[in-house]
């Protein structure tokens, strides 16, 4: 039986350090890890997001610094967003997502002070993140009547999106998912299904070209929410690709030298135009 890597085995891992934090809001999570290439640019970007089932006790941005410094040494900035779980004091519906938007938002504004190019960026989310990620893009499909409506969202022109969970409704409706159903409540408030501002099939087309990375033994999101996700996106009119990664897990997914990730940089520096 392969023995598939655990959180501690990506966790162990000696850890670099980001080149600037950016605080985007008053709270200790409102933060943004800049990880940027020497010289002047100004340099391609990945627009990161974390996982962790939406919850912060799970996880923060810090879970990204290994992917974060691996394309750091290809010559890729990474914008690693930080924003407030559903176990904390403001998260949930709308903290979540407006806390996600605003760090996005930040990108567009603080790019040429940091060298930045906006034009060559690609939005990439793990597990939660990758719900998140989709969402960012989804923005301008938002009903106007949204309390997350926002006129002029940060464009986004391409998403990878690395072991996700699209759908909500059919998260809150799988318990064999890593997250659990209950986090689905506290994500989305009192809204009934299809949650149409937060969940992504109720926003598709996106409009964008989207990329789904899946490890077919993921034992936290199952392999199945990858292929749903892709039919039903492809049957709107997206471009959507699915890459399969077999005997790989869910820690795969963001852990420097395994096929997944190799995998991933190559769909993202392919997506910005860059070589390694």
């Amino acid at each position: 039986m392969t023995d598939y890597l655990t959180w501690p085995d990506l966790t162990a891992r000696p850890r670099e350090t980001p080149d600037a934090t950016i605080a985007y809001g008053p709270d200790p999570l409102h933060r943004i890890d800049l990880w940027r290439p020497a010289g002047a640019g100004p340099h391609p970007v990945v627009l990161m997001v974390h996982g962790g089932c939406w919850q912060t006790g799970i996880a923060d941005r810090r879970l990204m610094d290994w992917v974060a410094a691996d394309l750091r040494s290809t010559g890729v900035a990474v914008w690693n967003i930080d924003y407030r779980g559903v176990d904390r004091d403001g998260g949930g519906y709308p903290g979540t997502f407006r806390d996600a938007a605003a760090a996005a938002d930040r990108l567009r504004g603080d790019a040429a002070a940091y060298g930045l190019d906006v034009s060559r960026m690609v939005a990439v989310g793990h597990s939660a993140g990758g719900h998140l990620a989709l969402w960012l893009a989804a923005q301008p499909r938002l009903p106007i009547d949204s309390p997350l409506h926002d006129p002029d969202p940060l464009s986004i022109p391409y998403v990878i999106v690395l072991g996700g969970l699209p759908d909500l409704e059919a998260v809150a409706a799988s318990p064999d998912n890593g997250c659990g159903t209950e986090v689905i409540a506290q994500l989305v408030g009192d809204r009934p299904a299809p949650f149409a501002d937060t969940s992504i099939p109720p926003l598709l087309p996106l409009g964008v070209p989207q990329a789904l990375v899946a490890g077919r033994e993921d034992r936290i999101v199952p392999y199945r929410m990858a292929e749903d996700y892709v039919a039903r996106a492809r049957k709107s009119g997206d471009v959507v690709s699915l890459h399969t990664v077999a005997e790989t897990g869910h820690v795969e997914l963001i852990a420097p030298g395994t096929p997944a990730w190799a995998q991933t940089r190559t769909l993202i520096l392919a997506a910005l135009g860059a070589t390694a």
